[in-house]
């Protein structure tokens, strides 16, 4: 056990999101998403998994260490739902109060089309697959930075 470290982050997962740098994408998603097709394609080349959470619980285990971009509009992005781009699901409702308090401000995600959500996905630093079984849970998060103590 670490000390301040959110305890449903397993080491596979730290590891990534340590690796990553400044602009590089992790997909959190659903139990649907096609995620270790998807996840063979990413700079990991593996497939993560925090199985025994919602896509809002993995979020928020997540942004307790990950810091989002700040310069761009796609810091967080999540699949809109087909047919309806502009519908919020209430999953994705329940993952964006865990992405406006880890920023202290409203940030609402970007929607993303389906098909472009894989291809982007394709292009992650890695894709966490949680044990969220609700249609539409996946979401793309783009890290930031940590400005230097002054």
């Amino acid at each position: 056990m670490l000390k301040n470290l959110d305890n449903r982050l397993n080491a596979d997962v730290l590891y990534a999101l340590r690796a990553m740098g400044h602009g590089d994408t992790i997909v959190i998603s659903d139990t649907n998403f096609p995620a270790e097709s998807i996840a063979r394609q990413t700079v990991m080349g593996k497939l993560l998994r925090m199985e025994n959470l919602t896509s809002a619980e993995a979020a928020q285990a997540v942004l307790s260490v990950l810091p989002l971009d700040t310069f761009v509009d796609d810091f967080a992005g999540r699949m809109e739902v087909v047919g309806h781009p502009d519908r919020l699901e209430p999953v994705q409702a329940e993952v964006q109060v865990e992405i406006d308090q880890a920023e202290g401000r409203s940030r609402p995600m970007i929607g993303i089309e389906r098909f472009d959500f894989y291809e982007r996905a394709k292009g992650a630093f890695a894709v966490i697959q949680t044990g969220e079984t609700r249609f539409y849970g996946c979401i793309i998060l783009r890290k930031g930075v940590i400005a230097p103590k002054e």
